[in-house]
């Protein structure tokens, strides 16, 4: 077992709610995106992020075991987020010739040409920027049994985030719970339809209005090409559905999450 860091820095007084800006795209998925392919349970694979932290630690291959046995352990676990080896990150195709690559991989757009890189890794040199990170996804996003740590993984990768088509009704609450705003495309979009694929810089604008007691039911999101996207890409802007449905569930992302809500409600 190891501390998380849930609570770090945080204090009694609320934070604001605040806009998203200058966020990178750390993954372009499809539809049924599973919490399994979020969060996986199985054996850790040698050579992965998850694979280097144990063995720095001492841990034999033999004795790596699997990440459902390794939950209480928040650095094994958050090295595992996304580090399904049936993942599909269609944003690394472009760094493969067109080639679908399956694991946990992603573009680290903040070493030069945006190479191919471990998620863990990548989502580490994007929170030493400061720089927030979101998810884009398709139909039934989050579906299968809805591990906590689908969302804990996601929250502490630094992901602020998640547009998709649908939810999955759990994992959509499960991400507000760990302070991660869950939108949703247009009704008949989908990130490919509007002509996104991962190399833009977003901007979320609208967020703020849940500190005046208000739910907006939309929110403007901007992506601007960056210096990795084609040539004469234009900047896309849409209205994304805000999937905070209940009184409760922006009381919790006012909040930065249901943990610091309860704890502040004990207090």
């Amino acid at each position: 077992m190891r501390k998380a860091p849930y609570f770090d820095g945080m204090t009694m007084e609320l934070t604001p709610v605040s806009d998203i800006t200058g966020a990178r795209v750390m993954a372009t998925l499809g539809d049924s995106v599973t919490t399994d392919h979020i969060s996986p349970a199985g054996n850790i694979k040698a050579g992965t992020p998850a694979a280097q932290y144990l063995t720095e630690h001492g841990v034999a291959q033999k004795d790596f075991n699997s990440y459902g046995s390794r939950r209480g352990n928040h650095e094994v676990m958050i090295r595992g987020t996304f580090a399904n080896i049936r993942l599909k990150n269609q944003l690394v195709r472009a760094v493969n010739d067109g080639a679908e690559i399956e694991g946990g991989y992603t573009r680290d757009f903040t070493q030069p040409g945006g190479p191919q890189s471990f998620i863990y890794d990548a989502c580490m040199n994007y929170q030493e920027q400061g720089t927030p990170l979101v998810v884009f996804g398709g139909k039934e996003y989050g579906s299968g049994s809805s591990r906590d740590w689908a969302a804990k993984g996601t929250s502490l990768l630094g992901v602020k985030a998640v547009i998709t088509e649908s939810f999955e009704r759990i994992h959509r609450s499960n991400l507000i719970g760990m302070g991660v705003v869950p939108l949703q495309f247009p009704a008949g979009e989908s990130w490919e339809s509007l002509g996104l694929d991962g190399t833009e810089i977003v901007s979320i604008e609208g967020l703020e209005q849940l500190n005046e007691g208000v739910t907006p039911k939309t929110v403007k999101v901007t992506a601007e090409p960056s210096e990795f996207s084609a040539e004469g890409k234009q900047t896309i802007t849409f209205d994304a559905v805000v999937r905070i449905d209940t009184p409760g569930e922006a009381d919790y992302y006012r909040n930065g999450g249901i943990l610091q809500y309860v704890l502040r409600s004990l207090v």
